[in-house]
């Protein structure tokens, strides 16, 4: 009883959940749903949460695999993560009217991929090969492109020409993890060409810096966020690099009450998919547990950017529609 009721200092990290890529994609599905009513098709999760898409499910939003999945003429919604040019080309055939929800952080890398296809360049895409995101990018060149996954692709990556050689990597990957594998292809191809500017998204960066500093804080880290969601398992990987114990935890639910007997401390944290009242009812969940002899702090704020710029046209049609 004593442990039970020994107070546990819960670390909020911050930033932590939705970030604006995400906040506008889910807003473009709300607004699409208020402008041409439901249904509404959207091409995968619109982002890698379930809550999320579940309520938006609920507004009369239909999730599908392909544009091929949706009725002629649909509204189809292209998910935050990007489509290659061969779903653009499908869904133009079926004659939809598309509206395109992909962060302006992926929009830039593709963008990259066009440029150094241009260029007669191959590219080395560091990401997941099966991730929706890493699908679209490589379609922009896919002939040219090689998908690299761990730092052995990179040490036996084989090129055309290595002085005709660029890199681009998927956003919500581990910082950590890329660096290293970059490091590599840099020592093995010196003329490889680098981004612009650093494809992991300010979202991604900032979340797996609050991690470390809820692990430099606590040691022991519960990350809220789905399976499916990449940038909320690097969180995870991210502090069990950093040796600390580290679960995670889609919801409430799936809270293990033993994580938090006999401990002090424990840090929080939530990938950029994750509404914030997700986080909060684990929260709630976990004083409970505890009788509630919880003290709550957070980590100081980052400032991020509040918002993406939504479609025009949907904004403008919207607001028609909405009298507003």
């Amino acid at each position: 009883m004593t442990t039970e009721r020994a107070l546990l200092t819960i670390v909020l990290a911050r930033p932590r959940g939705f970030c604006a890529g995400v906040s506008r994609a889910v807003e473009i599905v709300e607004l699409a749903l208020a402008r041409f009513g439901a249904p509404v098709y959207v091409r995968h999760a619109i982002v890698h949460n379930r809550a999320v898409q579940d309520r938006l499910r609920a507004r009369g939003a239909i999730f599908v695999g392909e544009p091929g999945d949706a009725p002629r003429g649909a509204v189809l919604i292209f998910s935050a993560h990007g489509v290659s040019p061969v779903v653009r080309a499908e869904a133009a055939d079926r004659g939809q009217r598309v509206i395109d929800a992909t962060c302006p952080l992926v929009t830039k890398v593709h963008q990259e991929a066009r440029r150094l296809a241009r260029d007669g360049a191959e590219i080395l895409l560091v990401g997941h090969a099966d991730h929706v995101e890493v699908k679209g990018t490589r379609g922009e060149a896919e002939q040219a492109t090689h998908v690299i996954e761990t730092l052995a692709d990179a040490e036996r990556a084989q090129v055309r020409d290595p002085a005709r050689l660029g890199v681009l990597t998927q956003t919500t990957l581990s910082v950590d993890e890329t660096r290293e594998i970059v490091a590599i292809l840099r020592e093995r191809f010196p003329l490889l060409r680098m981004p612009r500017k650093d494809d992991i998204c300010y979202a991604t960066q900032n979340r797996q810096d609050a991690v470390r500093e809820l692990v430099r804080r606590t040691g022991r880290v519960l990350v809220v966020g789905s399976p499916e969601s990449s940038n909320g398992m690097r969180l995870l990987e991210t502090a069990r690099r950093a040796g600390a114990w580290a679960e995670r935890v889609e919801n409430e639910s799936e809270l293990d009450a033993r994580w938090i007997e006999g401990i002090s401390s424990l840090g929080v944290a939530s990938g950029a998919a994750v509404p914030e009242e997700s986080t909060q009812a684990v929260v709630a969940r976990i004083a409970a547990l505890r009788a509630g002899a919880v003290r709550i702090e957070e980590l100081p704020e980052i400032a991020e950017p509040a918002a993406f710029p939504l479609p025009a046209a949907l904004l403008r049609r919207t607001a028609v529609r909405l009298g507003t």
